[in-house]
This record gives C-alpha cells, sequence and structure tokens, in this order.
C-alpha cells in the first residue's frame, strides 16, 4: 500500500447523526471490517409501550431509542450509556440493558486486544503446501482493514476475505487447564483471484517473552475473526 493510498485510507471526519458524534472514515471503503451498521430507529408512531418492560408511554413516561438496536425504551430500561466504538461513537451512548451487555464484552478487544493486534507478533509464515517457512512480524493494519506481513517479504491480507481462522494448540498443562496456542491456520480470498489461499502462523520458540506475545496475539486475532463474523451476520 503506497503511503498516498496509507493515509487516503486513515483519514477520518467528524459527522454528527441523531445517535451522537461519530468519527467516520472520510472514505467508506476504508471503513473497519468489525464495524456496525447504525440501525433504523423504530419510528415513535409504532411503539406506544416500552418494549421491554411493555410501560404505555405518557407526557411523564418519556421513550428512549437505544443507539445499537434502535428498538424503543423506556428510561429505566435504556438508562445505560456505553461506549459504541463499532459505530464509531465518540462518546458513551444510550443503550438498552442487552445490548448494553454486549457493548461492555466487546470493550475488552477495543481495550486491550486490539492494542495487542496493532503491535504485531513475530511468527514463522507457510503459505500454502509449500515446505518453507519465513520468519515474519504479523500486526493489523492501523485502519483495521489489513492483516500485515512483514519479513523479507511483504503481503497484505484484506481482513473482511478471511474466511476461517483456527488456533492450533498442543499438549494440556500438568492438572488439566487449556492446551497452549502455538498457532493459527487462516484461509483467504484474494478479489480476482480463484481458490481459496492458505497460512499458517507458528510462534517461535527462541525467547520466553516472544513466544508469550505470540500467544497474546493469536488470542486477540481469534476474537476479531468472531467479531469479524458477527458484523457479517448482522
Amino acid at each position: 500500500m503506497s503511503s498516498e493510498v496509507a493515509a487516503r485510507s486513515d483519514a477520518k471526519k467528524l459527522v454528527r447523526s441523531p445517535s451522537g458524534l461519530r468519527m467516520v472514515p472520510e472514505h467508506r471503503a476504508f471503513g473497519s471490517p468489525f464495524g456496525l451498521e447504525e440501525p433504523q430507529w423504530v419510528p415513535d408512531k409504532e411503539c406506544p409501550r416500552c418494549m421491554q418492560c411493555d410501560t404505555k408511554f405518557d407526557f411523564l413516561t418519556r421513550k428512549h431509542h437505544c443507539r445499537r438496536c434502535g428498538k424503543c425504551f423506556c428510561d429505566k430500561c435504556c438508562s445505560q450509556k456505553v461506549a459504541l466504538p463499532r459505530m464509531c461513537f465518540v462518546d458513551p451512548v444510550r443503550q438498552c440493558g442487552p445490548c448494553a451487555l454486549v457493548s461492555h464484552k466487546e470493550a475488552e478487544f477495543y481495550d486491550k486486544q486490539l492494542r495487542v493486534l496493532l503491535g504485531g507478533a513475530t511468527f514463522l509464515v507457510t503459505f500454502g503446501n509449500s515446505e518453507k517457512s519465513e520468519t515474519m512480524v504479523c500486526r493489523l493494519s492501523n485502519n483495521q482493514r489489513y492483516l500485515l506481513l512483514d519479513g523479507d517479504s511483504r503481503h497484505e491480507i484484506d481482513f473482511a476475505h478471511i474466511s476461517t481462522v483456527q488456533i492450533l494448540t498442543e499438549g494440556f498443562p500438568p492438572g488439566g487447564g487449556n492446551a497452549r496456542a502455538t498457532g493459527m491456520s487462516l484461509q483467504y480470498t484474494v478479489p480476482g483471484a480463484e481458490g481459496v489461499n492458505q497460512l499458517k502462523l507458528t510462534a517461535g520458540e527462541d525467547a520466553h517473552a516472544s513466544r508469550r506475545q505470540a500467544t497474546a496475539w493469536l488470542v486477540a486475532m481469534h476474537k476479531a475473526a468472531k467479531l469479524l463474523y458477527e458484523s457479517r451476520d448482522q
């Protein structure tokens, strides 16, 4: 990606929607693959009662729209203001209880795991059925659109075109517990090309700190893939 294109893809603008202020990409094509579109609000005339507790709206009981699902609720059922980075809101926005719970769970990804992905980690990378591996630094691009692999060669994979993510593990710790993540297998497509491509990331064994960083990156990548698939379903 040229520096000019990279700068353009990272450019953002502040816009105001009925739900609040949003910092969005200047060009829609450069939006994050994890993003969600703002929902259409249920029209006021179609919701005379709270869509959760069935309280009737009147002069004293006002109606509020959840910024995540667009449904209509009373203040009691839609009082929480929670960060919603998947819709690019600058400030926390009003959400109903169930949506607020989902947004809280996503906060860990944006507060912690996204930083890990942007920071990158070192892996042995094998493309397709090749018997040769290359040491590469793998990281997520700043605009969250590409998986970047840098070594003796350089590769970009459009995150939105990743179809399958599988964590590779080995062994079980003494006394039980989870198996240790040692790598990841990815399947992805390339626009204009036929078939599905595959690559394998394997964490090195050279240093404890390096392995720990690679393991954290794999866990974050798995969470990112889940958000990606959820975005496609919504």
